[in-house]
């Protein structure tokens, strides 16, 4: 590159609803409503069928659960409405430069997020997500997660709150966003109303990224206890999703959906491997927990597309502690019962319910979370297209004229000012063949266009130019997965083999990095802003 490392500033500040379900007779045949005073008379029954069926085009997860018989009794979306009927807030954001907060709500009953209004109340600044708000009627809200068996990295030993806008997607058509959990985020209620205690029957299932995960303990979903400590085996049952092999497994190299038990991931009867629990990776995936008297069973499927796959059902773990269950009915969402907080995920939606669901009520709530329309956010500004050339722009305030180049005398890579003045070697330093993922041609890597063969990867979190020298480590360390940028701008590049990190420049240098992770480079401060990428035309 022309231009010298020397001269580079070496300081800056951090800074679908309506389902269209057509309902089978089956499912809900002789079962008249919960909250039908006549239930339990055989008309009953049949009128239960009837009304449920001629309300089943614009019946949404809780309503089909009622329908059921096994009402939510939490229900959780910072997306769009679990019921018909719900008009109320989703979730609530406080802002950075004035902490104001504001409330989230929906753009008509029963519809999607109104994101433009977190939009234009966090313009300019950052936001955190400060309530969860329950959909149940029941206030079993999540709010940040204090301390209990290990101290969260926010004042007070509590966890850190999410990124507002770190999981963007759309819905339905609708720009909406997800709970972007990284490692020392979590959210919990301790302080529950109609949540399932001891070995009573309950269910539950989560919309989350299936490709967004670690191996840290321990990202859940579900019933926790109420003391934010590990008080024995049974005394959880929530949703897991992860690659954690300490206390369980399935098959393959995950990650896999398992149920946080207290003390065990268990993917079947087993105390450890199970082979009917196969590793899943949808990016939109839902995972189903449920348990009853000495029987419980884990599903999962494609949240975009298809029915659910059932990974196991039968009895209880075959370790003592578990049968009877010691349920305690708080709820947590990124963390483990003891406030484990090592662990990365991103979160849609997701309930709990009252009872234990039929498979047949689960597979109509997997067809209205199919018909949902989850996908991607596509707000990028540039082609992405294998066999294009590119440049990557900043989008951080500091640095809207620096882009990612290649220094030719060391390999490294940083961020510095490009303009139709510079000289022709520094241009090609700034641009970019977009090729195939080496390692999953789902996703990307990124060829010099000025030395070919040599691709930006990441060595010990830094990004360098290297050349490909077709190992599998190599391949993995130059793949790159594109979500629409954390901040609303361009594109993020989620690292393919450490996918809690995405590319981000700090202090001038470019590295793979989580949100507020151990790394100085993973400082939380303007991290949605250093992760997010301008795609452009080349400069060569």
């Amino acid at each position: 590159m022309s231009l010298p490392l020397s001269r580079l500033r070496r300081a800056r500040p951090l800074a679908v609803l309506a389902s269209g379900l057509a309902l089978t007779t089956a499912l809900f045949s002789g079962q008249a409503s919960a909250d039908d005073p006549a239930a339990g008379s055989p008309s009953a029954g049949r009128h239960a069928v009837a009304t449920t069926a001629a309300a089943a085009a614009t019946s949404l997860p809780c309503d089909l659960y009622a329908a059921g018989g096994t009402p939510c009794v939490a229900a959780h979306s910072t997306t769009r409405a679990l019921y018909s009927s719900y008009n109320g807030p989703l979730y609530q954001v406080k802002r950075a430069s004035d902490s104001a907060t504001r409330d989230i709500g929906l753009l008509g009953a029963g519809g999607y997020a109104d994101a433009a209004a977190q939009d234009s109340f966090c313009a300019g600044t950052s936001c955190l997500i400060t309530i969860i708000y329950d959909q149940s009627g029941r206030n079993n809200r999540l709010t940040q997660a204090p301390p209990g068996g290990f101290s969260g990295p926010a004042a007070g030993g509590y966890d850190n709150l999410a990124d507002a806008t770190a999981a963007p997607v759309t819905v339905g058509g609708h720009k909406a966003y997800g709970v972007f959990v990284a490692p020392g985020t979590g959210y919990r209620n301790n302080n529950t109303n109609g949540v399932a205690k001891g070995d009573q029957p309950e269910g539950m299932y989560a919309v989350l990224d299936g490709t967004h995960y670690n191996g840290g303990c321990c990202f859940d979903y579900g019933n926790a206890e109420t003391n934010s400590r590990d008080n024995g085996n049974g005394t959880m049952e929530a949703i897991y999703f992860g690659n954690n092999k300490v206390w369980g497994y399935g098959a393959g190299n995950g990650p896999w959906v398992m149920a946080d038990l207290e003390n065990g991931l268990f993917s079947g009867v087993n105390q450890r491997y199970n082979a009917g629990n196969p590793s899943v990776s949808h990016r939109f995936l839902t995972a189903v927990v449920k348990g009853e008297p000495n029987h419980w069973s884990i599903r999962a499927g494609d949240a975009q597309a298809g029915s659910l796959s059932t990974y196991y059902n039968g009895v209880r773990p075959n370790v003592p502690g578990y049968n009877p269950m010691k349920k305690e009915g708080a709820i947590i969402l990124g963390i483990g019962g003891d406030n484990s907080h090592g662990a990365a995920g991103t979160f849609y939606e997701g309930v709990m319910t009252s009872g234990y669901p039929s498979d047949a009520t689960e597979n109509a709530v997997q067809a209205n979370i199919d018909s949902a329309g989850y996908a991607t956010s596509t707000s990028g500004t540039g082609p992405l297209t294998p066999g294009s050339k590119i440049s990557l722009r900043a989008t951080t305030s500091c640095c809207t004229s620096d882009y990612i180049v290649h220094d030719d005398a060391d390999s490294n890579v940083v961020i510095a000012p490009v303009s139709a003045s510079s000289p022709p070697t520094t241009k090609g330093d700034a641009t970019w063949t977009v090729r195939a993922g080496l390692s999953n041609s789902a996703c990307l890597s990124f060829e010099s266009a000025n030395q070919s063969g040599r691709y930006l990867r990441h060595s010990n979190f830094q990004l360098h130019l290297g050349a490909d020298d077709g190992t599998s480590g190599f391949a993995q360390d130059a793949t790159f997965c594109p979500e629409a940028g954390h901040n609303g701008q361009g594109y993020s590049f989620r690292s393919a083999n450490y996918p809690s990190d995405y590319m981000r420049h700090y202090s001038y240098n470019v590295y793979i990095a989580g949100q507020g992770g151990s790394h100085t480079w993973d400082n939380a401060t303007s991290w949605s802003d250093d992760t997010s990428w301008a795609v452009g035309q080349p400069w060569a």
